[in-house]
């Protein structure tokens, strides 16, 4: 008895001492914590005061545009942080991503127009660009393998507390003393974490074997410009335009992204391509239906705004209890069976959404739709990004990482952009509601490619330890 006690104490003691609060990592994991938390606030934020931001500024032919420049231009800061992170200490790139992000903020807060304001967003990108890509470095470096689930689960819980309050809190501040401080009032909040974090960071050394690779800034500008280049063909309603813009810009992004992701990307060779593959697949259809699920409910059925508050909170409460839930089961189902999972909740909350549209069913029922999808996205979310490391050659983890956030990005910024064209070009000789429901319809055929595309991923992870340990997390 004395023996198993002594040994259950030990076991205890290592256990806390690999932990994501062990005393050589608080810092570090209390920093990416922060750092996180402020993207996710400004994200929600913007969205809630961007119709009062637009009624001042004016220009609403720009609209879209604050969301999309902040998507594309963070292409840029993942990729660049990304390739920094295999050769130079980690608080470098992080001190210039929360650097910019701090920029970006002042720049949006003292906008005169429109346009000011979009530029602002897109410096904004590139400083949040670097958060994500950085942090996944330092989770591969830092922490052991059975942490790294826990350490997952808990950045996802990150947005949490901004899903909880940080609409509320936008629409208070730009109330009571201008929609301008919803900006400039984060920037102290920004210092402060960023200087926890890269002291944290400081003595992280880059890797043993560093990648010689040179940053490939001409792939990440064709990215940018084929997505912005499609996109905007796309919502431009022209024939002519959105054919052949679309197509300039779907060759110039093709052609750009062999660059940046692994060979034959497209084709979901098993391995870390098709599991680069499947994070663009999950977040294009997630985000998709996400763009449009306020829109479906106040628009398209009448219904009051708190009922779509509610269903995108209880969507991101899911998400983050789906993420905890992968992070104990993992090591049982493997990383295959929980991404089809997931992709399928995303699926059938999206499929829950187009019966919403219908005039004999409750709106309410929107709540029940995305707290499905919600917990799908989190289910599936991070099993990618476990698998992605494991999967890394040693010394490109920080590559393996920047193309994983560069195809997540991406996957969000192309679902929301078909979407809108979507429903740009259908509202008017279709109505809002059918309109909505082939958006809808395109969110789920990409779920649906997913799953099929997710039966080509790893069924367990390569590393005996990582998949032990992060049963006990």
């Amino acid at each position: 008895m004395v023996s198993t006690d002594v040994t259950r104490t030990a076991t205890t003691a290592d256990s806390r001492a690999d932990g994501i609060w062990a005393p050589s990592r608080r810092a570090l994991t209390v920093g990416l914590v922060l750092a996180v938390t402020f993207v996710a606030f400004e994200a929600l934020a913007v969205a809630t005061i961007l119709p009062l931001v637009g009624r001042h500024l004016g220009d609403l032919r720009l609209y879209g545009w604050v969301f999309s420049a902040f998507l594309l231009a963070s292409l840029v800061g993942i990729v660049v942080a990304g390739t920094l992170a295999d050769r130079v200490s980690l608080g470098r790139p992080m001190l210039y991503g929360l650097g910019l992000f701090a920029l970006g903020l002042v720049i949006g807060g003292t906008a005169p127009d429109m346009a000011v304001l979009v530029a602002g967003r897109a410096v904004q990108g590139l400083g949040a660009g670097v958060v994500p890509a950085v942090a996944y470095v330092a989770i591969s470096r830092c922490y052991p393998d059975g942490a790294r689930p826990r350490m997952f689960a808990v950045l996802s819980t990150a947005w949490v507390v901004p899903g909880l309050v940080g609409p509320a809190i936008a629409a208070l501040v730009a109330t009571a003393v201008g929609w301008r401080w919803v900006f400039l009032g984060l920037i102290p909040l920004v210092v402060a974490a960023g200087a926890l974090v890269v002291l944290a960071l400081r003595n992280v050394p880059p890797p043993a074997n560093p990648d010689p690779a040179t940053v490939p800034y001409l792939a990440v500008l064709g990215v940018v410009a084929g997505a912005g280049t499609a996109l905007a063909s796309l919502n431009s309603g022209v024939l002519p335009v959105v054919v052949g813009g679309g197509i300039a810009g779907g060759v110039l992004l093709a052609a750009s992204l062999r660059r940046l992701t692994p060979p034959r990307y497209l084709t979901a060779r098993p391995g870390l391509t098709v599991t680069i593959l499947s994070r663009a697949l999950l977040t294009c259809c997630f985000f998709a239906g996400d763009a449009y699920v306020p829109y479906a409910i106040v628009t398209v059925r009448h219904a009051p705004t708190v009922l779509a508050a509610i269903a995108l909170t209880a969507s991101t409460l899911t998400w983050t209890a789906g993420s905890w839930v992968q992070a104990r089961c993992i090591a049982r189902y493997g990383p295959r069976r929980l991404v089809r999972i997931g992709e399928c909740l995303v699926a059938v909350g999206v499929a829950l959404m187009c019966a919403v549209l219908l005039p004999s069913v409750p709106p309410a029922l929107a709540i029940v739709a995305w707290t499905v999808a919600g917990g799908g996205i989190g289910t599936a979310y991070s099993p990618l990004s476990l698998t992605t490391l494991d999967r890394a050659a040693p010394g490109e983890e920080g590559r393996a990482t920047s193309a994983l956030q560069l195809c997540d990005v991406l996957g969000q910024a192309v679902g929301i952009g078909v979407a809108g064209a979507i429903v740009a070009a259908s509202s008017t000789g279709t109505g809002h509601g059918t309109a909505v429901a082939l958006a809808f319809s395109f969110a789920i055929a990409v779920a649906v490619t997913a799953v099929i595309a997710g039966t080509r991923l790893p069924g367990r992870l390569t590393s005996p330890r990582s998949a032990d340990e992060a049963a006990d997390t």
